[in-house]
């Protein structure tokens, strides 16, 4: 946010209660797949999405948000009955739903505040996190703990906020958001879902027998004990966001050899952070860096043997190495090349390569060392979430988490769009972090750019 949350802002809560889905489900167990349970995706994840009071449809004219939604989600858990149940562990740490119905959390709030009081543009990272997605006590852990809670805020000017905290092994972004576009479908009346949810997650199951056919950098198993943000203390973190719009994008552009320059925003605008964040971090030159992209296997065409309404986790983190030096010192193009090899390495045949590695080497976690993980949600729709009141001002994960860095659409005040990436680093090197990237962008910017870009501050979006 643009501004700090205010200390005489304050959010009244309601007790916690538990949503149950509103008709009987049935009581059953149910297996994740090979890919949802790996030990990198058991984390909870908070979302946020920030609506004004922006006139709402006939169906849900006058009525209260956090009834709307309550009522919603009830209706939605019918046809997403997993989420209402509990995890538990079988053998060899397999994770399996108890579909017990015992429903998700849910939090009723008001604050004393309206959204414009919040700043004037809104995005990660959320100072007032705590206040707006409160965590239950107990509630946080994997196993035997609500699948999903949220938390709706009423504010002063009829908006309102939902928070979300939601166990990844469930779902990745696109299986969340089919399933608020469920609870969307529900506030206007409609009986049933457009997209029937699909379990079958067997289809990204391990192979029998599993066989590891790519190589996965992503899980190499290395000592953290020396690397830069596993041994630094979570206090000394800052945490920024950073806007990229036509302007910076096409100063980046200009660093590009021909060859290169029809290249993805998103490939150009990481190729740029991880170098910058590679440079500030100091790292020795012989040190190996990795970055990580996340790429879903539903974007890879026709052939992908994944039904429509399939909601699980159907993704993976294609990894491309490179020396600090080699990166920092051979130009913008050079990191492209290896943002581009790390997503064309995507496949339905990697993915289960993925499944049959997390079955024969014990679920391992992706590695910590020197690695930058970037996913690319502009895709996912977060944006277009809609209970009624109009799309969110904002819409999309609170921010960064560790190494992760999430990619989202976003419209500045002013009405420009671009890409908004938080980045955490430590508060040492977030500095020469943001010197790297205004550096690298200037270098690359013509005339026109940098007259543009001195009017208005479009690459820091500073708290």
């Amino acid at each position: 946010m643009a501004s700090k949350f205010s200390q005489s802002f304050k959010v009244t809560r309601q007790g916690p209660e538990l949503i149950a889905p509103a008709e009987l489900t049935p009581q059953e167990v149910k297996k994740l797949s090979d890919i949802d349970d790996q030990e990198g995706l058991r984390v909870q994840v908070p979302v946020m999405f920030f609506y004004r009071n922006n006139h709402p449809s006939p169906a849900i004219e006058g009525r209260d948000p956090v009834k709307v939604i309550r009522e919603a989600l009830s209706k939605a858990l019918v046809f997403y009955y997993p989420l209402a149940g509990r995890l538990r562990e079988g053998e060899n740490r397999k994770l399996l739903v108890d579909c017990s119905g015992e429903g998700v959390l849910f939090i009723e709030a008001d604050a004393n505040f309206s959204l414009d009081e919040l700043g004037d543009e809104i995005h990660p990272p959320f100072p007032c996190l705590d206040e707006l997605l409160y965590n239950v006590p107990g509630s946080d852990g994997i196993l035997g703990c609500p699948l999903l809670l949220i938390q709706v805020t009423r504010l002063l000017c009829g908006g309102f906020i939902l928070a979300l905290r939601v166990n990844h092994t469930m779902f990745d972004a696109y299986g969340l958001v089919q399933f608020l576009n469920a609870m969307e479908e529900m506030t206007q009346g409609k009986p049933t879902p457009s997209v029937t949810p699909v379990w079958q997650r067997y289809l990204l199951n391990a192979r029998n027998p599993p066989r590891i056919t790519h190589i996965h950098h992503e899980y190499e198993q290395l000592d953290d004990s020396n690397d830069t943000l596993h041994t630094t203390n979570p206090n000394d973190l800052d945490h920024k966001s950073f806007f990229f719009g036509p302007e910076e994008t096409s100063s980046l552009r200009n660093h590009l050899p021909l060859r290169l320059k029809n290249s993805s925003t998103f490939e150009i605008t990481i190729a740029c952070l991880w170098t910058c964040r590679t440079a500030a971090l100091q790292l020795d030159h012989n040190q190996t860096v990795r970055f990580s992209c996340v790429t879903n296997v539903r974007n890879k065409g026709s052939r992908i043997p994944l039904p429509r309404g399939y909601y699980g986790n159907a993704f993976a983190y294609p990894a491309a190495c490179a020396k600090a030096g080699s990166l920092c010192g051979s130009g913008l193009g050079y990191a492209v090349e290896l943002v581009k090899r790390a997503k064309a390495q995507m496949s339905w045949e990697y993915l289960r390569s993925v499944a049959d590695l997390m079955v024969m080497k014990g679920r391992p976690r992706y590695t910590n060392v020197e690695n930058f993980i970037v996913s690319n949600l502009t895709h996912s729709r977060f944006t277009e979430v809609d209970f009624g009141w109009g799309k969110p001002v904002y819409g999309g994960t609170a921010g960064a988490m560790s190494l992760i860095s999430f990619c989202m659409k976003f419209q500045r005040k002013d009405g420009k769009n671009g890409i908004l990436i938080p980045i955490s680093l430590p508060k040492s090197s977030m500095a020469r972090f943001q010197k790297e990237v205004k550096k690298m962008i200037a270098q690359g910017a013509s005339m026109e750019d940098l007259s543009e870009m001195k009017h208005s501050e479009k690459l820091l979006c500073k708290v």
